[in-house]
């Protein structure tokens, strides 16, 4: 009975994804407003087919244009995960509307607003944002399907031949194109910047929002001391932020402590961390006293450690005294953790703003966009979908696309980068991007091309409404240049 009852569960499940892709459906299109800038939203799925014209999947999209008499700037944009849906740079930064958030980026009670964004994109360039498969409404036909598409490769792959199907169906490829991506969906960006090239399809420019290229820079494993020294500029900002550093470093400027920091990361605390226990003892002490000072943690604590501060330890330890962690993706948050004596965080506090662009994008898409499913929108893929993720070749060791990047620019020396650095962002710290770029072998003559931005704010710097105006003065003036 109960394996019955599984198949007629798994047929039920597939006929819904049958059925909420229909791949040659007509999209849904709604005129709108927002003062004097008209524009048109269409949302709709294309089809990926394969070599045989197949449909595997169905990739969920929503557009926006406004009518010129010459081509106008297409950007495509995604979020990461991997298996996030493109909600957060959909309605957090990008898209005429926006959540409505504190003024700094923290939760309001519910009901949830959605609100006009006066700080969109819109006005420079159109936007159709990407929910790949696994995400938003996007599904495989075939739920065995699905893991092709859930990699590295599969996944750049299902994006690129979206985005040539989306270029032919809506006669736009004289149009400057442009890609957002954010977190992993920078990762992808820049993978897709070479598979697009190999395609013939060619970028003027990418923006990258809280970038992470080389996963070296971020995984915390034995025998691999990159992510101690690259993540503790940002170790730093956030004791500032909390009031937690001595006395003389909380009167200075935020960046002049950053300066101070990054200065020891490329000296002193590279070297001993290279020399591991053939350190001398009196320069180890030298070594704890500073990290101390630049973490605000107890030395004893500090030299415990081993001179390595694990990212969700110093979450956890620097607040443990007041019965708070600080956020990952944004440390400026504090959340409550009931179990002090644990070594991790709970959860992460910066997360608690999900259940307001949930209520509001199912809203919106389907109350004002006209978009009706029956099928779940995924904000994030509920079943693990980062867990299965196959990376490839690179499973061995790190993956990295900066390699993909360099290639890109380097047949291609009219596209521009832009990168959105935020000083709180413990996923994704500014000084790991730093690295990257440094180590990545871009010609002289192409470094030029890439340009950096830093914004006081987290991983998502435009929940705060200071940044996110800074963001979007500062990409509106990069799309000008390039």
């Amino acid at each position: 009975m109960a394996e019955a009852d599984s198949n007629t569960t798994k047929k039920a499940e597939e006929k819904v994804i049958s059925y909420a892709i229909q791949p040659e459906a007509d999209p849904i299109v709604t005129q709108h407003a927002q003062g004097k800038l008209k524009y048109t939203a269409t949302v709709g799925m294309i089809p990926i087919k394969d070599a045989l014209g197949e449909v595997k999947a169905g990739i969920f999209y929503t557009a926006y244009t406004v009518e010129s008499n010459k081509p106008r700037p297409l950007t495509f944009s995604f979020n990461g995960g991997p298996g996030s849906s493109s909600v957060w740079l959909h309605l957090g930064a990008l898209g005429p509307k926006r959540v409505k958030l504190g003024d700094e980026g923290e939760a309001l009670n519910a009901p949830y607003e959605l609100v006009d964004n006066p700080e969109s994109w819109l006005p420079f360039t159109d936007l159709v944002f990407i929910d790949p498969v696994g995400t938003g409404f996007s599904r495989s036909v075939k739920l065995e399907d699905e893991k092709s598409f859930w990699g590295l490769k599969g996944d750049v792959d299902s994006v690129a031949e979206f985005i040539r199907n989306y270029l032919t169906k809506f006669e736009r490829w004289l149009s400057p194109l442009y890609i957002a991506g954010e977190s992993y969906g920078t990762t992808r960006a820049a993978g897709l910047s070479d598979a697009l090239m190999d395609r013939g399809i060619g970028l003027k420019g990418l923006v990258l929002i809280s970038s992470i290229l080389n996963f070296q820079t971020a995984r915390f494993q034995r025998g691999n001391d990159l992510p101690f020294l690259l993540f503790l500029p940002t170790y730093t900002a956030t004791a500032y932020y909390h009031g937690k550093l001595p006395a003389d470093l909380q009167k200075k400027k935020l960046e002049e402590v950053l300066a101070e920091v990054e200065a020891f990361c490329d000296s002193e605390y590279l070297v001993a961390l290279n020399q591991g226990t053939a350190l001398p003892s009196d320069k180890r002490d030298q070594v704890v006293e500073k990290l101390a000072r630049y973490t605000g943690l107890d030395p004893q604590y500090v030299d415990l450690t081993d001179l390595r501060i694990n990212i969700h330890r110093f979450c956890k330890e620097l607040l443990r005294r007041e019965g708070r962690t600080v956020g990952r993706l944004d440390s400026r948050y504090k959340g409550i953790d009931a179990t002090g004596v644990n070594e991790m965080p709970e959860f992460d506090p910066s997360t608690v703003i999900a259940p307001a662009y949930t209520h509001c994008l199912n809203d919106y898409v389907q109350r004002e966009l006209g978009y009706k499913s029956n099928l779940p929108y995924y904000i994030s893929n509920p079943h693990q979908l980062w867990a299965s993720w196959t990376w490839g070749d690179a499973g061995a060791g790190y993956p990295d696309t900066s390699e993909a990047l360099r290639r890109t620019l380097s047949k291609n020396n009219f596209m521009k980068v832009f990168i959105a650095n935020g000083y709180y962002d413990l996923a994704t710290p500014y000084f790991a991007t730093r690295y990257t770029l440094n180590h990545m072998s871009l010609d002289p003559t192409l470094q030029g091309n890439i340009e950096n931005g830093f914004y006081e704010s987290g991983h998502m710097m435009y929940v705060h409404a200071k940044e996110l105006a800074q963001l979007k003065t500062d990409v509106e003036k990069f799309y000008k240049k390039s």
